[in-house]
């Protein structure tokens, strides 16, 4: 293994021969660079793909502060290199490295990798081969790095169960810390050892001490630990109050996806939209106080050179202090030519005077996602925005000197028909004919279309994906339809979906698909350009698995899913009422004024008392004769 020395004058001989070299140096301004032989505890942060995407990811930002704030540990980052990149490594026998001091992962007593998405998961084996470490789990022992993962995608471990050591379910800003103790207290102890230990804290899942029984049909019998002291079900980590704002943004070397430093306004969502994962997995809603989020842009400010703040959740403008958080910083920052975006808002919880707030810090389009075009499938996906509304919300955006909105959709649900998706054609152009009568020819709607993918966790889970042939006729017309000056139409390709849909509903049996694919040449999955439809369908003809009982199969209520051991403390039983409702076209209204019982509140039962009053705040109990019935009157647009 080479020494970081070696790796170091490596590096100065190649670097120029591969693109945008400045993704393999580090020394990042505000970069963290402890004196390795002085700290015990060592964690390899890392995002499993290319440096100009990790380098936008709040959350390993966040894990890379909690980590180096500690006095007895440090961390260091991980990017995926490109394909150039990788051949050079792979001829001069340059093992993966980290970008702070060009130690080997090797080195490292935690490799902690970020899964946001399930199109990483093959990087993760690039890496795992990178660092010379055995791809199983179950063929390292102490010796290597404890290889942890974490992220969105984690919710649904089972693909990865073969792959990784340990999985953080839920949020990671205070275990990831408890992790590292562990680790100092269990030095030198045997691999099994140490994962024991792990398994004690709270969200901390260990798929080695759980056995997996299979029905004659390839469903699920049951998942069971197999050790003493492993709990049935691991629930989620849950931060109760947020901790301060990160602030001290690394600068970067190279440009990034997204030049603009985030800040963390508002976690959790209670709109309960059914197809989505985040606002499941995410409850219950925590709010940051206005002063204490200025705070963190002044030092934004102070620490970096961005130019635009991304205030960020799952749904800004529902933050309960939206207005008046955009004023305070564009009266503040304004003169200085600081912009600010908010790049999730609903069109129900707009304003006239959120916009008016926002219009001096515009940059590009302004981002909608109306999501459905009918009132049946609104209803259905629980998302119940009208047409008028959209009609004035876009017009509202136009007067004030946007001429680009940009509207999200999603097609393919099987409650769905084509006229249903010829009403997102209408009212594209509707919207369209408004932004035209204030800047005529000038104006755009820009339409992204994605597929729907029955996620873990949600109300759809139960629900089939929609069939190649559909999507495909569904894209079709869309494309025919919306044609022509001032519009622009994105979709996802149908295999790319069919990738999504197996991996986050997948079963342990996949890591063997997984693998067999990554030893085909699949690599940066996520990439269109890259992605090899051929080698997953050969992967799956290998490993003599049926891909369509991933994808196509509907479930039925009593089905066990691979992910049930696993609470995101939303009980089944509520996920599986609201399904029910859907197929009524029943919906319900926000639950931040109505609680429907979902189950987060029991097991957050502490937080009140924590919590500024301000912040989080449990509405009462819908009776259950009440539960479900769609609020008849719309939030119209006009001053908050």
């Amino acid at each position: 293994m080479m020494t970081p020395e070696q790796i170091e004058r490596t590096l100065d001989r190649i670097l120029l021969q591969v693109d945008r070299p400045g993704r393999y140096v580090g020394g990042e301004y505000n970069s963290v660079v402890k004196d390795w032989a002085r700290v015990p505890l060592r964690v390899a942060m890392t995002f499993p793909d290319i440096y100009d995407l990790g380098m936008s990811n709040l959350g390993v930002m966040l894990l890379y502060d909690a980590v180096n704030r500690q006095p007895d540990m440090l961390a260091e980052r991980v990017f995926n290199p490109w394909t150039d990149m990788e051949a050079l490594m792979r001829r001069e026998g340059i093992p993966l490295y980290s970008l702070e001091t060009k130690h080997a992962v090797r080195d490292f007593d935690v490799f902690a990798i970020s899964l946001p998405y399930e199109q990483l998961y093959t990087n993760v084996l690039t890496l795992l081969d990178l660092a010379g470490m055995p791809l199983l789990a179950r063929e390292r022992d102490s010796s290597y790095p404890l290889v942890i993962a974490g992220g969105h995608a984690c919710y649904n471990p089972e693909p990865m169960a073969d792959f990784i050591d340990g999985f953080v379910i839920g949020e990671g800003e205070e275990i990831i810390v408890e992790i590292g103790r562990v680790l100092l207290e269990t030095k030198g102890q045997p691999r099994d050892a140490q994962l024991m230990a792990l398994a004690r804290l709270e969200g901390f899942y260990v798929p080695r001490f759980y056995d997996v029984a299979y029905h004659p049909d390839g469903t699920i019998a049951a998942v069971t630990p197999n050790r003493p002291g492993i709990p049935a079900t691991v629930t989620k980590r849950i931060v109760p109050v947020l901790p301060k704002p990160f602030t001290r943004f690394l600068v970067p070397n190279v440009s990034t996806v997204h030049n603009r430093a985030p800040v963390e306004i508002m976690r959790g969502c209670t709109r309960g939209c059914r197809f989505c994962h985040a606002g499941m997995v995410t409850r219950p809603v925590r709010e940051r106080t206005v002063d204490e989020i200025v705070a963190a842009v002044d030092e934004i400010v102070r620490n970096t050179g961005f130019e635009e703040i991304g205030l960020l959740s799952l749904s800004s403008s529902d933050y309960t202090r939206v207005r008046e958080l955009v004023q305070v910083i564009g009266e503040k920052y304004g003169s200085r030519g600081l912009s600010i975006s908010l790049p999730s808002l609903r069109i129900e919880s707009m304003s006239v005077d959120l916009l008016d707030a926002l219009k001096d810090t515009r940059r590009g389009g302004f981002t909608l996602a109306p999501e459905a075009a009918t009132e049946k499938m609104r209803r259905i996906i629980n998302k119940f925005v009208p047409h008028q509304q959209v009609l004035d919300t876009a017009r509202e955006i136009y007067s004030r000197g946007w001429r680009t909105i940009k509207l999200y959709f999603m097609i393919g649900h099987p409650e769905e028909t084509l006229e249903d998706v010829q009403a997102i054609a209408d009212l594209v152009k509707a919207v369209l004919t408004e932004g035209r009568r204030v800047h005529g020819n000038k104006a755009n709607v820009n339409v992204g279309v994605s597929t729907f993918v029955p996620k873990p966790h949600t109300p759809f889970q139960w629900v089939s994906l929609d069939t190649p042939e559909n999507i495909r006729a569904k894209q079709a017309l869309l494309q025919q339809t919306l044609r022509g000056h001032g519009l622009h139409l994105r979709w996802n390709d149908v295999e790319e979906t069919l990738l999504e849909a197996f991996l986050s509903r997948g079963d342990r049996r996949l890591g063997a698909v997984i693998r067999r694919a990554w030893e085909l040449g699949t690599r940066f999955d996520a990439w269109q350009d890259y992605y090899r439809a051929d080698a997953w369908r050969q992967a799956f003809e290998d490993c003599g698995l049926d891909m369509r009982f991933y994808t196509h199969r509907p479930r039925s209520l009593d089905e066990v899913f691979p992910w049930d051991h696993l609470s995101i403390a939303v009980r089944k039983k509520y996920l599986q009422e609201d399904y029910l409702m859907s197929l009524q076209g029943e919906t319900r209204v926000d639950c931040r004024n109505q609680c429907f019982a979902c189950g987060i509140l029991p097991r957050f039962k502490d937080v009140r008392a924590e919590t500024p009053a301000d912040a989080w705040e449990c509405p009462p109990v819908v009776p259950r004769e009440r539960r479900g019935r769609r609020a008849e009157a719309i939030i119209p647009l006009e001053p908050m």
